[in-house]
């Protein structure tokens, strides 16, 4: 409950909530915070600021805070790898990266959680690398004094499945690279994807474990697989004979090594041509020419999720299609950009 009193009566009793001051392009806070003891000297500021009254709160028992509540929601939300401070500030409260990978969002969770009346939660994209530390997302509780059971019903349905928002660490995986083209293997041309996806896999924390060469020949790419699978790779990147021709025989290697699951295509541009593939559990991704040509591919929005544990199948590549279009911008952003932030 909300009792109104005016500001010159409000002498010798404390704030039940921050009293915000905006200055625009200047500063945006907390003018004075609560449980600040209003005295003399505050009452033109606070006139100033427009408060010509100040409420005093008696809450009922099935009522809550907004600083109370936020407590309680950003402990719902917060999953594995997120870090919070119980420190909140006119009702909101931020959530932070506690470890480096990529952010791990519930949205059907977070889309319920926000249809409950008098909560909010925003968050970032989901699937973004985030450094330790990084703003991940923020709650708060919208009105100054709220009824309990809403905010208590809010933090369950986040808190669901070990929590609505997490962050997943990007994981170290032994990686090996396999350059078919039978005009790449006899030398006719230099290779020019071995250099660009070893810096792509290392820049992610990655090793290279082996790079192996086979001419179009299915026999001899699945040789050359099964080598990289005896040597302990984590991960297997395909270059070539991804596209229509008659000597495009990547895919057919692959199956030929023994691969269980195999997707090729994705509803990304640049990468429609991208492969999908899992021997028992070891991830085989197929990386069409247009690799060599642009410099964020399907492959970008793909290795940071299968380096964290995700399973990349045919219902994974169907939702890249949104946002899954890149413009070709003259100065390239990402991951500051559209692009990839659909799924």
């Amino acid at each position: 409950m909300l009792k109104k009193i005016r500001v010159q009566k409000a002498v010798g009793t404390r704030l039940a909530h921050d009293i915000t001051e905006i200055r625009p392009g200047e500063f945006k806070g907390a003018a004075f915070r609560k449980g600040h003891i209003v005295c003399d000297d505050d009452i033109c500021r606070l006139q100033k600021l427009g408060k010509n009254h100040l409420y005093l709160i008696d809450l009922e028992d099935d009522e809550i805070h907004e600083n109370q509540a936020a407590k309680i929601l950003a402990k719902g939300l917060a999953g594995k790898g997120i870090h919070w401070k119980n420190d909140p500030k006119e009702g909101k409260i931020t959530l932070h990266a506690a470890i480096d990978g990529i952010i791990s969002i519930n949205i059907a969770s977070l889309a319920a959680f926000n249809m409950i009346d008098e909560v909010m939660c925003a968050t970032q994209h989901n699937h973004r690398l985030v450094k330790k530390g990084d703003l991940v997302a923020a709650t708060r509780a919208i009105p100054l004094v709220m009824k309990r059971a809403p905010i208590e019903r809010a933090a369950m349905i986040a808190a669901g499945n070990g929590g609505t928002i997490g962050v997943k660490p990007v994981n170290n995986l032994k990686t090996g690279l396999i350059i078919t083209g039978s005009e790449v293997y006899s030398g006719l041309i230099e290779d020019g994807f071995a250099p660009l996806l070893s810096k792509k896999i290392e820049d992610l924390g990655s090793q290279i474990r082996s790079v192996e060469y086979a001419p179009d020949d299915s026999v001899l790419i699945k040789q050359a697989i099964l080598k990289c699978l005896d040597s302990g790779c984590e991960l297997i990147l395909l270059t070539g004979g991804m596209s229509v021709d008659p000597d495009d025989v990547t895919r057919s290697g692959i199956s030929q090594a023994g691969a269980t699951e195999m997707n090729y295509g994705t509803a990304v541009l640049p990468g429609a041509m991208f492969l999908s593939a899992y021997i028992d559990d070891i991830p085989l991704l197929g990386v069409p020419a247009c690799g060599l040509h642009h410099r964020i591919t399907v492959l970008d929005l793909v290795l940071p999720r299968i380096m964290a544990g995700e399973h990349i199948g045919k219902k994974e590549l169907a939702f890249f299609g949104h946002g899954g279009l890149c413009m070709d911008c003259k100065e390239c952003s990402f991951p500051h950009c559209p692009f990839g932030k659909g799924v």
